[in-house]
C-alpha cells in the first residue's frame, strides 16, 4: 500500500502561499497538511503580514465541542435561552483577520464535528463569523505519528487541500530574510539534505526541521557557553549526529577572517580551504553587506566591489556563484556595475553561470 506522501500532489511553501492568496480572495478555507516543522503557520502569519491582517489562532485540541458553539445562558428580557458565544472567535463585523485553526485534525471527532458549520456556513447557532474573515487550517498527515483523528468525510469536503514539502530554496529565501545566523545558513548551504530529516519511524526526540533549525540559530547567537554544552543544546534541537557535525563545521568556520574586514579591504585572502567554512564566510559576507546597505554605509559600491574580488580570487566556481545567486535573490542587493571595477571581470568570468543559477 503507498504512503500519503507517494500519492498527495505537493507544494513548496511559496507555492502554498499562491493558493493561500486565491482562497483568502475567494473566502474559500483551505487545509494545510504536512510533517512537523516546516513552516505551516510561519506561512499563514506571512500571508497575513503582507495583507494588514490579524492572525487568530485558535487550536481546536484544546476545545469542547461546546465552545464552538458557546455556553447557553438565560436571557431574562426575553425569557429564552441564548448563547454566549467563545470570545476567541471575532465579533467586530469589520474584523478581516485570518482564522487559523491549527492542528485541526488533532482535535477529537467531536469538536471536528461540531466545527462543520463554522467552516463552512460561516456561522454555528446564533454566531455569525464576520464577513471579512478568512479561514485556514493546518495539521500534520496521518503518517506523521503525531496525535491526530482521522478528518471526518464531510468536514475533509469542506476544504479546499494542500499539502507541503521541504524546500531549500525556499528555506534560504526566509532564512536571509529572518537573519538566521550565518553558520546556520552556510552549514546547510553545503549540506542540504541536512535541513529535514523527520523520521516518523525514529524514536528519536530530536530532528531537523526549518523550526529546529532556527532553534540552533538562536542558541548559537552570541552563545557564552562551553563547546560540550552547546553541543548539548544543538543535539537536542536537531539530534545527536547532525549536532556532531555542525558542531565541528562551526569549528573551522570561527577561524575564518570577520566579513567587515573583507569588506573594508582589510583581508584580502583566505587561507582555509574546507568548503563548508567557505559557505559561511559567503553567507556572513551577504548579511554584512545587506546591514551595511540598510544603515546606507558610505563606499558601498566598494564594499561590494571588495565582495567580488574576494570571492573570485579565493572561491571556487560553484561557491562563486552561489554567494552572487545569493546576494541578488535572497538578499536583494542592489549592485551597480558602473560602481564597481571588479564587475566586468566578474561577468566574464562567472556571468554565464550566475544567469544559469538565477533561472532555475
Amino acid at each position: 500500500m503507498k504512503s500519503e506522501m507517494s500519492t498527495n500532489r505537493t507544494v513548496t511553501p511559496n507555492e502554498a502561499k499562491k493558493s493561500l492568496r486565491k482562497c483568502i480572495k475567494k473566502q474559500r478555507p483551505i487545509f494545510m497538511w504536512g510533517p512537523p516543522g516546516i513552516g505551516k503557520s510561519d506561512i499563514v502569519r506571512q500571508i497575513a503580514v503582507e495583507q494588514d491582517r490579524e492572525v487568530i489562532d485558535v487550536r481546536l485540541p484544546l476545545w469542547e465541542p461546546t465552545d464552538i458553539k458557546g455556553i447557553p445562558y438565560y436571557n431574562a428580557k426575553d425569557n429564552t435561552m441564548s448563547w454566549a458565544p467563545p470570545v476567541e472567535l471575532p465579533s467586530d463585523p469589520k474584523c478581516n483577520a485570518i482564522l487559523f485553526l491549527d492542528e485541526l485534525n488533532a482535535a477529537p471527532p467531536a469538536v471536528q464535528a461540531a466545527a462543520y458549520q463554522l467552516i463552512l456556513n460561516r456561522r454555528v447557532g446564533t454566531y455569525i463569523l464576520p464577513e471579512g474573515v478568512s479561514i485556514v487550517a493546518a495539521g500534520n498527515r496521518e503518517t506523521d505519528k503525531g496525535v491526530t483523528y482521522r478528518m471526518p468525510a464531510p468536514l475533509a469536503n469542506r476544504f479546499l487541500h494542500l499539502e507541503l514539502r521541504v524546500d531549500f530554496d525556499d528555506w534560504n529565501v526566509w532564512a536571509a530574510q529572518n537573519k538566521i545566523h550565518s553558520d546556520v545558513g552556510g552549514y546547510l548551504n553545503f549540506a542540504k539534505q541536512d535541513l529535514y530529516d523527520f523520521d516518523p519511524k525514529s524514536s528519536s526526540r530530536a530532528f531537523a526541521t526549518p523550526r529546529t533549525w532556527s532553534f540552533v540559530s538562536e542558541m548559537i547567537e552570541d552563545a557564552d557557553l562551553d563547546d560540550n554544552t552547546l553541543t548539548d543544546l544543538v543535539a537536542g534541537c536537531v539530534g545527536e549526529g547532525l549536532a556532531v557535525k555542525f558542531m565541528a563545521h562551526r569549528k573551522i568556520s570561527g577561524q575564518l577572517p570577520k566579513p567587515d574586514d573583507i569588506l573594508d579591504g582589510k583581508v584580502s585572502e583566505l587561507k582555509i580551504k574546507e568548503i563548508s567554512a567557505m559557505y559561511s564566510l559567503t553567507i556572513g559576507l551577504c548579511y554584512e553587506l545587506q546591514t551595511r546597505h540598510e544603515k546606507k554605509a558610505k563606499n558601498w559600491d566598494k564594499m561590494a566591489d571588495n565582495f567580488f574580488r574576494f570571492m573570485m580570487d579565493n572561491f571556487p566556481t560553484e561557491i562563486v556563484v552561489m554567494g552572487a545567486k545569493t546576494a541578488l535573490t535572497n538578499f536583494q542587493l542592489p549592485f551597480d556595475p558602473a560602481e564597481m571595477q571588479n564587475f566586468d571581470e566578474f561577468h566574464d568570468r562567472f556571468g554565464k553561470y550566475v544567469i544559469t543559477a538565477l533561472e532555475k
